[in-house]
């Protein structure tokens, strides 16, 4: 049976990986980005390929009322949102006092309060039908601090934080919650954030999106409250528990830096 999908930044990058995968499995999508042009391309590219209904919504997520507006679009539409995937987001880099005010503080805007705003807003009528599945596409940044990425770093372990407490709220709902931790992956973030000439970019193994958006796209289904892609970024997932916050510090400022 069809479901519908919607999606956030959806016009590249992961997003634009997990409307194919939600398309290829027979699910109409809504298609959530700033950039109408690149959504009506996808939309035709999905629409021709699967037999499904893609829709566009443009939305500016720093714009505090962007989630309602959409909300308020998606239901006056008609239509029923069965997975919600929260996938946009943007980091910066630098020495935060020297970074541009007003972006760090759209930042926490559209990785957070839109997230959470979204998700309060989707969630209840997801709960009533007792079927529903969100997906919040955090990081492996989120298990530590990251000096010259501070702000974005903080974003997403508030976003697994809030994942984690959320799916043990829904448990028997028959809705699950989960937050999904990439590493570094090939996408407009890293040039966006300015972390593409980092160490983290230029040395490190850096994940395809669509390898990403696939073990995303697996978790949410198996319910998972949180995944970690890559066994590499598993187990420094799991040794940032033990690591003294001064040695962390210094290895993601390293790689940080630019």
């Amino acid at each position: 049976m069809s479901k519908t999908a919607l999606i956030t930044g959806a016009s590249a990058g992961i997003g634009r990986e997990l409307a194919v995968l939600f398309a290829k499995d027979g699910h109409d999508v809504i298609l959530v980005a700033r950039r109408r042009d690149r959504l009506e391309a996808l939309k035709e590219e999905l629409e021709g390929a699967f037999d499904i209904t893609a829709h566009v919504f443009t939305a500016d997520l720093a714009d505090q009322d962007a989630p309602t507006k959409l909300f308020e679009d998606v239901s006056g539409a008609g239509i029923e949102v069965d997975f919600l995937v929260n996938n946009a987001g943007f980091g910066s880099n630098g020495t935060f006092w020297e970074l541009d005010p007003q972006r760090e503080v759209d930042q926490i805007q559209v990785n957070v309060t839109a997230l959470v705003h979204l998700t309060r807003l989707f969630l209840p009528a997801m709960v009533e039908r007792k079927s529903g599945r969100v997906l919040n596409i955090a990081s492996t940044a989120g298990f530590q601090a990251g000096p010259y990425m501070s702000t974005y770093y903080a974003t997403k372990a508030f976003v697994i934080s809030f994942s984690d407490g959320l799916s043990y709220e829904l448990k028997n709902t028959g809705v699950a919650v989960t937050a999904h931790c990439p590493g570094a992956t090939e996408s407009e973030f890293a040039a966006v954030s300015g972390n593409d000439k980092s160490k983290l970019f230029q040395n490190g193994k850096v994940a395809t999106a669509e390898d990403v958006a696939l073990h995303a796209y697996k978790a949410m289904h198996k319910g998972k409250s949180v995944a970690v892609h890559g066994a590499l970024n598993q187990f420094g997932a799991f040794m940032s528990r033990f690591s003294p916050r001064s040695m962390s510090n210094a290895v993601v400022a390293s790689l940080n830096k630019t």
